[in-house]
This record gives structure tokens, sequence and C-alpha cells, in this order.
């Protein structure tokens, strides 16, 4: 595999909240805690106290979470590890997706494995641990229950309620499995041995990843809840987390940035039995929507100490869970999700937590032989990779064309003309100035039709190089979305089973560049 970097911002796809970010803009410092670089990880190291109690808890949890899967020794040590006041995770997570759903899933772990891989060399003293967040609590399935391969859509349709990664595997799904008869078998395998969306998921990343050391957490558990109460309480009766976070997302926006999410003063849902549904008050009662659930304060008091798991964060508050119960230290995200928590800094000052180190994860766009040989025969280099195809097009044609297409010398002859006699007629009679007038910007549209035309004939002449350059640009964007986010990994892994290790091998996490590489 071959790799070329390309900025970031020569890619056009990315906001300019994002790169502000990650390249240090001094009006974004007050949002975060440590720059994303090595060296910040010796500070994030020294500022994190993560307690011994909650070390016991969070063992047994995994312990718990991985009872009748089959582990490698790199993550059974991991999970021993965290018992270890001398080690630290640093984490990525991402929604239950069928089948990895699109490619930026694998890219997000990759970076994670290797950062952990890059802080053990550069701290030697401490260990580090990659865990992977399951995001089990989410209820979007419209968002997860399909992938993309070959430009064709999968779906499972279900009409299963609640956190999706309690979703059973039902006959339905028994029936979706069959439509992808192509699958890999340790996916089939994982789906068909699992009775739930959560267990499959657990399976098959922990095949993919587990000699990796990959540890997989899942925050839908008890006693990890356990530990949030204190938040739990707060953000229900005080709302305390809205205010804070209300407050960074103002100041942002007074600095012309966009907000990505929109804090409310309940930050939870309710989670039960194929529920998960907002809850808001209406004078001393709490509702819990689209149900008929109402609790007293009292009564809701008394769920949070006695069934915290009950209670699911929403985006506002999911990041603050995952630091308070994971002695972590960085969190790698897409571009979205890394401006979203600058936004929560006042949040955590509020619950003082430390801020772990914000780092994006890795971008790459794969291309296969073909497609390099394409590129090739067009004379295009990795950045014109990114180009827009309509400008491009528009260039290619005019720099190609035999002829003035633009017709750029016949309007201005055109128009010094009528501007002339415009000019000689008035002396006659004004009001000819005005017809003169007329009649050039009439002659100058029958020009403009002639030379779409002209350009229309050159496109026709120009075809074979046109349509390569659309084939590219469909394989790089399809649908208009970039590859990462769209294409499933089955795509390249069915037919070099190397695809992670190839990624494992050309990441590095600490390195914000746009990768392509060639397969």
């Amino acid at each position: 595999m071959k790799k070329h970097c390309v900025s970031l911002n020569k890619t056009g796809q990315f906001s300019e909240f994002f790169l502000d970010y990650i390249e240090g803009k001094e009006s974004l410092k007050p949002f975060y805690t440590h720059k994303p670089t090595l060296e910040s990880f010796k500070e994030a190291i020294n500022a994190k106290n993560f307690s011994q109690e909650k070390r016991e808890v969070l063992v047994e949890a995994l312990k718990s979470q991985y009872e009748g899967i089959e582990i490698s020794d790199s993550v059974r040590g991991n999970i021993e590890s965290l018992g270890k006041p001398n080690t630290y995770t640093v984490t990525t997570g991402h929604q239950l997706n069928l089948f990895t759903g699109p490619l930026y899933f694998i890219y997000k772990i990759v970076s994670t494995i290797n950062l952990a891989k890059k802080l053990t060399e550069a701290y030697p003293e401490s260990n580090f641990v990659p865990v992977y967040w399951m995001a089990s609590e989410d209820h979007d399935f419209d968002e997860i229950n399909y992938f993309k391969l070959d430009g064709k859509k999968y779906q499972w349709n279900s009409d299963q309620t609640g956190a999706v990664g309690d979703f059973k595997l039902d006959s339905s799904f028994k029936e979706f499995l069959k439509s992808v008869s192509f699958a890999p078998d340790f996916f089939k395998e994982a789906y068909s041995s699992s009775k739930t969306l959560a267990e499959a998921v657990r399976k098959y990343v922990n095949h993919l990843f587990g000699d990796q050391g990959l540890v997989i957490l899942d925050g839908h558990h008890s006693s990890l809840k356990g530990l949030f109460k204190e938040v739990i309480d707060n953000d229900l009766f005080e709302h305390a987390p809205f205010q804070q976070a209300q407050k960074n997302t103002e100041e942002l926006e007074s600095l012309g940035y966009k907000s990505q999410i929109y804090p409310r003063e309940i930050n939870f849902f309710y989670l039960q039995d194929g529920i998960r549904e907002r809850i808001e008050q209406h004078g001393d009662e709490f509702f819990v929507l689209n149900t008929d659930l109402k609790f007293s304060k009292s009564e809701l008091k008394k769920q949070i100490e006695n069934n915290p798991e009950y209670f699911s964060p929403n985006v506002v508050l999911r990041p603050l869970y995952q630091e308070m119960i994971l002695p972590n230290l960085a969190y790698l995200g897409g571009p979205a999700e890394v401006v979203y928590w600058l936004q929560l800094k006042g949040v955590f000052d509020h619950f003082e937590v430390p801020f772990p180190v914000l780092l994006p994860r890795n971008f790459a766009l794969l291309i296969l032989e073909p497609i390099r040989k394409k590129l090739n025969q067009l004379g295009w280099g990795n950045e014109d990779i990114f180009k827009s195809f309509t400008n491009w097009k528009k260039e290619y044609v005019l720099e190609e064309s035999s002829l003035d297409i633009e017709l750029k010398k016949q309007k201005e002859v055109v128009s010094a003309l009528f501007d002339k006699k415009g000019e000689e007629a008035a002396q006659l009679e004004e009001s000819l100035k005005s017809a003169f007038e007329a009649g050039k910007v009439r002659s100058l549209k029958i020009l403009d039709q002639m030379s779409r035309k002209l350009r229309k004939a050159e496109e026709r002449r120009l075809d074979i190089q046109i349509t390569r350059a659309l084939a590219i640009q469909d394989y790089i964007n399809p649908g208009g979305s970039p590859q990462e986010r769209v294409v499933n990994m089955m795509q390249f892994y069915l037919e070099d089973e190397t695809l992670i290790e190839c990624c494992l091998d050309c990441f590095d996490p600490l390195d914000f560049k746009m990768m392509v590489l060639d397969l």
C-alpha cells in the first residue's frame, strides 16, 4: 500500500470550525485544556485522578460484558491492567452500524489503537489501553440499519424500539442475513450466534481488533451508571450541565462558529423495556415523552438511587459519562464530534472532571489500481482528486478547446461597435442610445448561446476524458459524500483481507492530513 498525504484544508471536506481547532487558533483555546500533540499527554496523565474504587468497578463490568466471548491474551491483559493505577485509556466511540457501516468506523478504531502504541513508546512507565465505546443506548435505528456496498444499499427493517443495542436479532434479521451471503464468515458467526445487536457488534469488533488489544466497553451497565448518579441528579433537578454547555455554546457562536449540538434543561432519556424517550419537567412533575410515565421529584430520586441504568445521557452528557468511568486521556472523533466537545468544557469544569486531549481520527481515501490508472491518464496528482468536478470540467474544456469557445474577442468587438454607434446615434436622437444598448444586450446573449453550443461540442469531443473524470468523482464521492462516509469496508476487505493491517501500518493519529492510499 502506497501512502500519499494531502492537507485537510485542500480537500474541501472540513468546516472552518474544525480546521481552526487543529491549527490551534487562539480564540478557541479557552474551550479545551490540552493541545492535540504527543507532548500534551504528560500533562493529561498528571491531571487524571482516577480512584482505585472506580477501576475495580470498571474491570468487573468489562469482565461481565465479555463473559462467554473468546478473547485474546492482549484483551485479557488490558482488562486486568485497567485495575492498575498507571494504566490509562484512549477512546473512540461509534454507533452499532450493521457490518461496521461506513469505512470511517474502521478508521476511528485503527487511529485509537495506533495512538495507544505511540503513547506506550513515548511514556513507557505507563500502560495505555485502546477502547471502543459502543453507542448501544442510541435509539436512532434508521442511522445504523444499513450499509452500502458496490453502490447497493443493504437494509434491515425492524419495528423494535428503544436502545438499539437491545434490539433482538429476530426472524426479520435472519431473513436480512440471507441477503448478505457474500459477507465474511466472522460477520455471519457474530450475528447468528448473538441474541442482541450489541452482542453481535462486540463479537465482530473483537474478531477484527482483538489481537491489537482493543477493549470494547458498553456504557449501558448498572454499576457503571452508579458512578454517574451525582450528574444524573444535578442535571434533572439543578440543570447545571445545560447552563454550562449553553454558556460555551453562546461564546462560540459569538466567535462565528456554528453549534453542532443543542443543550436542553434535562439531558437524559428514560431507558427501559424498549423505551428511550426524553425526560421533561412540567411544574413539579417529570414526564417521559411519548409514554404515560410520570414521576414526582422524590420518585425520580429513588429511581436514580436504585436503578441508575434507567437514565441514558444524551450527546451533551455522554462525553462526561465516558470520562467519569474511564481513566481516559484522549478522545478520537470525526470532525463534527471534535467540535461539539468544545461546547462542553464548562460542563467538565463544573463537575471537576479533567477534559481529555481531543484528537481527530485519521482520514483516508482508498484508491484501487483502475482508479489510479484513470488518474494517471488525466495527469491528476493527489490534490487534484479533491477538486470540484464542475470547476475542473469547465477549466479543462477551456484549456483543451481548439477554438475560443468563450468568444471573448467577438463579444468585445460587438460590445464596442454598439457602444460607438450608440454614442453617434445619440447625437441625432437621445432615445437611440437606449435602442443600441438593448441591441447590444440581445447580440451578446446570442453570442452566449453560440458559446454554450461550442462548449457542448468540445465536451463531446473530449468525452473520453470527461467520462474518466466523472468515474473518478463517483468513486471518491459516491452520492456526493466522501468515500469514507459511505462505502463499507467489505468493498475492499473481500478482495484483500490485509486491509486493516495495511491501515494499522499507515495511520498516524498525530498527523492531521488526508491519506490517499493506493491498494
